[in-house]
Formats: structure tokens, sequence, C-alpha cells
């Protein structure tokens, strides 16, 4: 069945420089040398996670016009070589496609009406030792048109998330990521309600929020923030 994504930020997001090196340090730990990306989109997170010398990484991605972008800068040696795009769910990939050192839902899960379910598919793809790597948006009290425009089922707590917890994996992460990114979404929430953030506004959170988010995030411990950041360790 084709599948096309009704979100349009991910073009908005690309100039997220900051977001996306804090990311980068929060994530990075967790990848291995074999990773399987799961909703990849044009690519914005491969180019973003993708170490340099990786020996595997699959980039899955349902809707065809997206996969297609992605292979088109794999084509064009934007993206390294090593990724390999493949069109798709956890659902259709081949069954040989597993052992994998992490698999990664960035932005992601809040897509799939059963969250659960996805994870424990998830689960089985990796290797013994592998992890699962899940962020998504917090706090479904924060839940706005943005939220509705993207095509999110939810937002998720800490406990929330907690829950998706699948047999054959022990949690090893769970933490709230940028606090001051917090404030903006509330405010959009409460006041702006709008369904896109302006090129302007990214450009300010991304500038000044996020690096002050950094600091604060590490002050609190993680118990504050607009993102959930869940790390899973298979058995």
């Amino acid at each position: 069945m084709s599948y096309t994504y009704v979100g349009e930020e991910l073009d908005l997001f690309e100039k997220a420089v900051n977001w996306k090196s804090y990311l980068r340090a929060a994530i990075s730990p967790f990848l291995g040398s074999s990773v399987l990306e799961v909703g990849a989109g044009h690519g914005g997170t491969t180019r973003m996670l993708h170490p340099a010398t990786p020996l595997h990484w699959l980039a899955l991605e349902p809707d065809p016009t997206l996969a297609g972008r992605l292979s088109g800068s794999v084509a064009s040696g934007e993206i390294p070589s090593s990724v390999r795009v493949v069109v798709g769910t956890l659902e259709t990939l081949d069954p040989s496609e597993r052992d994998f050192d992490s698999v990664l839902y960035i932005d992601v899960l809040e897509h799939i009406d059963d969250d659960r379910g996805e994870a424990v598919r998830a689960i089985e793809r990796l290797a013994p030792g592998g992890r699962l790597v899940v962020l998504a948006p917090a706090h479904q009290w924060l839940y706005s048109p943005f939220d509705t425009a993207l095509g999110h089922f939810r937002r998720y707590s800490r406990k929330s998330l907690r829950a998706v917890s699948p047999p054959g994996a022990d949690l090893i992460e769970l933490k709230y990521l940028d606090s001051f990114g917090l404030l903006a979404s509330l405010g959009n929430r409460l006041g702006l309600k709008q369904s896109m953030p302006t090129p302007g506004q990214i450009a300010l959170w991304d500038g000044y929020l996020v690096p002050l988010s950094r600091r604060l995030d590490f002050l609190s411990f993680g118990r504050v923030g607009k993102s959930v950041l869940g790390v899973w360790r298979k058995r």
C-alpha cells in the first residue's frame, strides 16, 4: 500500500544546526556500526547521525517520494554510499534484515498507531545487546495544531514512553531534552496555536533556546523538556 507523509516540517528543521548537534551528542553513543533507521524521511537524521565509517546503515522510509530524495542524496555523494535506502516499514522489511546494533525512531514513533507493537517488532530486529532508540515529542498537554498537521497520534511523557517497553529489553535511558523549548511549545499551545512554525521561529529557537537548554538539561538531570529520549537494550 502506498504511503504519503503528511508533514511539511522536514525542510524547515533542516537548518536547526544546534538542535542536531545536541541530538548527535545524546544519541551517537548508542548507535554501534549496524543501524536500522525507521522513518528516515529525506535523510535529515541520516545526515545528522551517520558516523564516518559505518559498516551498515539501512534507511527505511514508507513514503516513496521522501525515499527517492534520500536515494538521490546517496547517489550524489551528499550522504555516504554505505547508506542503503529501502521503501517500506518494519512489517514489510525482509525478515533477513536483522541483528542490528541499533534501531532508531527519531520523531517517528508518535506517527505509529500501535506503538508498543512497533517496539516489539524493533526488538526482534536487534542483535543481543543492541539498542532501541526513541526520540519523541513530550507531554500530551502540549498537543497542538502542529501535532495534528504532522499526523501525530500522541505525545509522550516519561511514564507513557516507559509503558511502550517491549519484552526482552531493559530501559537504560529515559530523559527529557530541550527545557527552554518547552516554553516555546507552551506558547504555541496556549497562544499562537500555529500548525507550522515559521523559519524565523525555528532560527530563534535553534540559535538561542537550544544552547540554553543544553546547559539547563544537564543541571536538571533531564527532568524537563519538550522532547523525550528513551533507550532500551535487548537482553
